[in-house]
C-alpha cells in the first residue's frame, strides 16, 4: 500500500493573469467530485476511514487542516496511532492523495475555505466503504483553534 503524497502544482503568468495547473495528476482512478465548506472554523470533520477507497484533496479557497493516519485495523483501531497533517492553502494550489487504508479529517482554518474532493468511488460505493471514527481520537485538534 502507497503512502500519502504530495502533488505540487504549477502555474504560468501573462498579461491576462494566471494559469494555475497539475500536469502530473493522474485522474484516470476519479468517480466523483464534490466540494467541502464547513459552516465555520470550528467544525472538525473527522475521522472518515476508507478501507478501499483513496481521495485527493485540493484547496480551492482559504486554507485547510487536512489529517491523516494509518489505520491497522478498522473494526478496532489501535487508540495510539500517530495521525499526520499538512495545511492546504488554497495560493499553493498543492493536491494531497490520500490512499485507501487511512482515515483522513478536516478543519477549516479561514472562514469560507473550501477543498475540492476527488474520489476513486461512486457516492454508493463509498457510503459502504465509510466508516467513522470519533474525532478525539490521533490528534489534537485544540491545537489549531
Amino acid at each position: 500500500m502507497k503512502p500519502p503524497s504530495l502533488i505540487k502544482g504549477s502555474s504560468f503568468t501573462d498579461s491576462r493573469g494566471i494559469l494555475y495547473y497539475n500536469n502530473t495528476f493522474d485522474s484516470s482512478a476519479i468517480k466523483r467530485i464534490y466540494i467541502i465548506q464547513n459552516s465555520s472554523v470550528n467544525v472538525i470533520r473527522a475521522w472518515q476511514g476508507h478501507p478501499n477507497e483513496g481521495k485527493c484533496f485540493i484547496p480551492i479557497t482559504g486554507k485547510f487542516l487536512l489529517c491523516w493516519v494509518k489505520i491497522d485495523d478498522f473494526d478496532n483501531p489501535s487508540e495510539i496511532l500517530k495521525a499526520e497533517s499538512l495545511i492546504l492553502d488554497a495560493s499553493k494550489k498543492k493536491i494531497i492523495e490520500i490512499p485507501k487504508g487511512y482515515a483522513n479529517g478536516l478543519k477549516a482554518l479561514e472562514p469560507d475555505s473550501e477543498v475540492m474532493v476527488f474520489s476513486e468511488f461512486s457516492l454508493e460505493d463509498s457510503l459502504l466503504d465509510k466508516i467513522r471514527f470519533h474525532s478525539d481520537l490521533w490528534f489534537n485538534w485544540k491545537e489549531y483553534d
